[in-house]
């Protein structure tokens, strides 16, 4: 296997991860001075959840009137906005003052963390001569959190949906990324951890998939997948 000379990284769920329901629900609820107790926030985080209302899930099911905004969401704000204020109501939530600050939440930089090894991974990719991006099906402007994060300087390229009207797993978004790298797309590592994550596949792309967990049970997937793929 030769060595790659690029590699790609997923954002959520890989690089880095929105914190926890309850944290989410703390957060929000705290903040308009309500005093719920452990067990009430354990049952919005639970709702909100099942909804795919949060973002480090997907939702058992879809209400149809959401469907469309569903497919659509990761295109553009308005599309993602829609759709998730409208999986917050299909939960209960009965705050509805507190929709719009929940799903402002889930975009705020300080609610997401880098897994432990994110910095290592992307600065020893670096530092192995490997040219370095991130390509995200999302609605928001990354950069902010990546740069929170430390990573963003480390990366050549960042590749997000709503910017380039193209979600994964369509090819063309993974070409569009080797392309702004400057490298062959058989030349290039994906990591991500979801089928979509996948879809540059079909244009040669190498795509090693990590778990989803919290960001505390899961300390060195991604250097692994790095030092596997460098191995001489």
């Amino acid at each position: 296997m030769s060595h790659p000379q690029a590699m790609l990284f997923d954002f959520s769920g890989t690089l880095m991860r929105f914190e926890s329901a309850e944290s989410w629900v703390r957060a929000i609820t705290d903040g308009a001075g309500l005093a719920l107790d452990d067990g009430e926030v354990e049952h919005w985080a639970d709702r909100l959840t099942e909804a795919g209302a949060w973002y480090g899930a997907y939702p058992q099911h879809v209400p149809d009137h959401l469907a469309e905004l569903y497919e659509a969401r990761d295109l553009d704000e308005p599309h993602h906005r829609a759709c998730y204020t409208g999986l917050i109501r299909e939960s209960g939530w009965p705050w509805e003052e507190l929709v719009e600050p929940l799903y402002e939440r889930s975009n705020a930089a300080e609610a997401w963390e880098p897994y432990p090894d994110a910095l290592e991974t992307v600065r020893e990719a670096k530092d192995r001569g490997l040219a370095t991006a991130v390509i995200s099906n999302i609605s928001f402007d990354i950069r902010p959190h990546l740069k929170h994060a430390g990573l963003l300087d480390l990366l050549d390229a960042v590749v997000l949906s709503y910017e380039v009207a193209m979600v994964k797993p369509d090819p063309r978004i993974f070409q569009l990324a080797c392309d702004a790298l400057g490298v062959d797309p058989a030349s290039a590592v994906m990591v991500g951890d979801h089928a979509a994550d996948g879809g540059g596949s079909v244009l040669g792309v190498r795509t090693y998939f990590v778990e989803l967990s919290p960001v505390r049970e899961r300390p060195d997937a991604l250097i692994s997948v790095l030092r596997e793929v460098t191995a001489s």
